[in-house]
C-alpha cells in the first residue's frame, strides 16, 4: 500500500536535488567579479549515506552532498534520503504525543523521504537559507512537510519582499489562503524563544499537512520545492558582488550563532534524524562552517 506514492515522492525529491545542485555550480563558475572573484569555484562532495536497523538490515539512506569553501558559498549542504524501519521508543512517544496518532505504539514502521538545503555564504550581505520538502508514512497515516526561509543576517527590505512574492505566486494557483496561513506557520516555527526573536525574516513552513487527497498535497509540496530556486538565486546574484568589511563579516558570524542555537535546540528535523540512527554528519550538515558568539 502506498508504494506507488512513496517512489513517486522520493524520485521528484531526488529531482529537485539533482536541479539544485546544478544551479548552484553554475553560481560559482558565473561569479566573476567582486568578492572572492579570484578564487577557484566551489564543487559538491556527493557522499552516499547508509541506514541500518539494530538487527544489521538495511534501513535506507541517501546522499550528502556539500560544497565547502566556494567562491560563493561558504558551506552548501543538499541532502536527500529515503529512510525506513521502526520507530524507537523515545520517537514512537513524541510522534504519538504530537499528532495523537493511535496504533502508533503497537506497531511503529516508519517511512520517510526528503530533500534537506541550507546554505551559508562568504559575502555577509547574501542571505543565508535553508529549504526542505518531505513525505513522512506510517501504516496509520502519512503526510507532507517542507518550507524554505531566508537568514540574512543583513536585511533588504527588497529581498524579502522578492522570497515571500515568488513563494506566494507559487502557492496561490492551489487557493489564496496556503501562502498567508504556511507564512504565518514559518514564523510561529522559525522563533526562538530563549532569544525572543525569529532566526529571519520568514518564509514558508508546513508540518503533518494532510487533507486525504495525496495527489493534491504532493502537488502542494512540489511548488514549495519549485519555489525556492526563483526565490533565491536572483538575491544571490544581486549581492555577491558587494563589497563587505569586517564589521559586516563580524555580523554575520553572531547570525550565525543564532542560526545554530536554532537548529541544535529546536528544530524537529534534527532530532529526528539523530534519533532514527541516520548519518550524524548529514543530520548537523545545517550547521555553519564558522560562528561567534559576542
Amino acid at each position: 500500500m502506498f508504494d506507488t506514492e512513496k517512489s513517486t515522492a522520493a524520485a521528484w525529491f531526488r529531482q529537485l536535488r539533482d536541479e539544485i545542485v546544478a544551479a548552484f555550480e553554475a553560481l560559482e563558475d558565473t561569479h566573476s567579479s567582486g568578492p572572492f572573484a579570484d578564487a577557484a569555484p566551489g564543487r559538491f562532495e556527493v557522499k552516499e549515506t547508509k541506514r541500518q536497523s539494530e538487527d544489521g538490515s538495511d534501513a535506507g539512506g541517501g546522499l550528502m552532498s556539500v560544497m565547502r569553501g566556494g567562491r560563493v558559498f561558504e558551506k552548501v549542504g543538499v541532502n536527500v534520503s529515503t529512510v525506513y524501519g521502526t520507530l524507537g521508543a523515545r520517537a514512537q512517544q513524541a510522534m504519538a504525543a504530537r499528532k495523537g496518532i493511535p496504533g502508533m505504539i503497537e506497531d511503529p514502521r516508519f517511512w520517510a523521504s526528503g530533500i534537506s538545503l541550507v546554505a551559508h555564504m562568504q559575502n555577509p550581505h547574501v542571505p543565508a537559507v535553508h529549504m526542505n520538502t518531505r513525505m513522512f508514512w506510517t501504516p496509520h497515516a502519512w503526510w507532507f512537510g517542507g518550507g524554505s526561509d531566508l537568514n540574512p543576517c543583513i536585511e533588504y527590505d527588497e529581498d524579502t519582499a522578492h522570497f515571500h512574492a515568488t513563494q506566494k505566486a507559487h502557492l496561490d494557483p492551489h487557493g489564496p489562503s496556503h501562502y498567508p496561513r504556511l507564512k504565518d506557520w514559518a514564523d510561529e516555527y522559525f522563533y526562538i524563544p530563549h532569544r525572543k526573536r525569529a532566526r529571519g525574516v520568514g518564509g514558508i513552513f508546513m508540518d503533518d499537512y494532510c487533507t486525504g487527497d495525496w495527489t493534491a498535497d504532493f502537488a502542494l509540496t512540489q511548488d514549495i520545492g519549485r519555489a525556492f530556486l526563483p526565490a533565491f538565486l536572483p538575491l544571490v546574484e544581486k549581492r555577491r558582488v558587494q563589497g563587505f568589511d569586517e564589521t559586516a563579516k563580524d555580523t554575520q558570524l553572531v547570525h550565525r550563532g543564532l542560526y545554530a542555537e536554532y537548529n541544535l535546540v529546536y528544530d524537529r528535523g534534527t532530532k529526528f534524524g539523530l534519533e532514527t540512527g541516520h548519518d550524524p554528519d548529514a543530520v548537523l550538515m545545517s550547521l555553519p562552517p564558522m560562528a561567534k558568539w559576542a
